[in-house]
């Protein structure tokens, strides 16, 4: 059985890749998610695909008649052709929780970050003019403490940041899909969380209803000053409209590991504001996180090859 991980791969995952062929008796291919024509000719004849973020397309499937399973590293499915997937047969499935741990704590860096302006402090200090920032900056630099935290989705990340931001001193507040939960006793609707929060941060699956969430109407609700922090997925926030409330000071900052395109261009307006905290989508990205995603993929891989139920199987 022929697995292909689509990703660049260092040193570390090499080798765990390498042992995972030799314990479990795979043949284990690597392409980098660059190399487009590389991919067509690995996935030709490749059974299981072990997907990270370049969008599996139709053509992609159609070129691997051999191919059983789309496996994500991560949750979000976004980027497959589920319904291609369906009609060719194939089965794709995630891995909820494995990368819980380093989203959550990602999201906690890009918040300190954010609210104290570190990009600027570095690139100030870096080229020796560390004591010269504006004056005017002070007003902007804050703390946890005394803050209202506004996490968008109740899965496994919120709950894991949930006691981390009390215990610093936040007030947590929550507002999901759906009806209100008894459980959270911290639920409030959109309107109440985009006026009260002084710190947003999302994390909800990106589905028809979700696109845009954040769009130009709901960045006026927000409170004057607040900080939004995305983790989850880019298109949930319309870009234009936060670019220009980050640019006139309606928002204070923004945490980005996440962007409508990706990799997205250099020309992105978001990039020349250094009131933005920018990441490469790798909040997912530790060797935790890989160790626990690879533990999965090679659980489902053996019960393909045994033709049992998957974990985790979305379509």
């Amino acid at each position: 059985m022929k697995v292909l991980y689509h990703y660049d791969v260092g040193p570390w995952l090499r080798d765990r890749l390498n042992r995972m062929a030799q314990e479990e008796g795979l043949k284990v291919a690597i392409c980098s998610e660059r190399d487009h024509e590389g991919f067509l000719e690995q996935v030709a004849d490749t059974d299981v695909l072990l997907h990270n973020l370049e969008p599996v397309k139709d053509e992609h499937m159609a070129a691997a008649p051999k191919l059983k399973l789309v496996q994500k590293i991560g949750v979000g499915v976004n980027t497959i052709d589920l319904e291609s997937a369906k009609a060719r047969g194939i089965a794709v499935c995630n891995m909820p929780g494995t990368n819980s741990q380093a989203v959550s704590e990602m999201t906690l860096l890009l918040i300190l970050a954010c609210l104290r302006r570190l990009p600027v402090f570095h690139t100030r200090t870096a080229r020796g003019d560390g004591w010269g920032w504006p004056p005017a900056m002070q007003d902007t630099l804050g703390e946890v403490a005394g803050k209202t935290v506004g996490l968008v989705g109740n899965g496994s990340v919120p709950q894991l940041l949930t006691p981390v931001l009390k215990a610093m001193g936040a007030r947590v507040i929550f507002t999901k899909r759906g009806t209100p939960d008894p459980a959270m006793p911290e639920w409030v609707d959109k309107p109440t969380l985009l006026a009260e929060s002084d710190i947003i941060s999302l994390h909800i699956p990106l589905v028809d209803e979700t696109r845009h969430w954040l769009d130009r109407g709901a960045i006026s609700q927000m409170k004057p000053g607040a900080i939004l922090v995305n983790t989850a997925r880019g298109p949930l926030v319309d870009e234009e409209a936060l670019a220009a409330a980050l640019s006139t000071g309606r928002i204070m900052g923004a945490g980005l590991d996440v962007f409508a395109e990706e990799p997205s261009p250099a020309n992105n307006p978001l990039f020349k504001l250094d009131n933005v905290v920018l990441a490469p989508h790798v909040a997912f990205f530790t060797l935790g996180t890989l160790e626990r995603s690879l533990a999965v993929a090679s659980e489902n891989i053996n019960r393909l090859r045994d033709g049992r139920e998957l974990l985790h199987r979305v379509a």
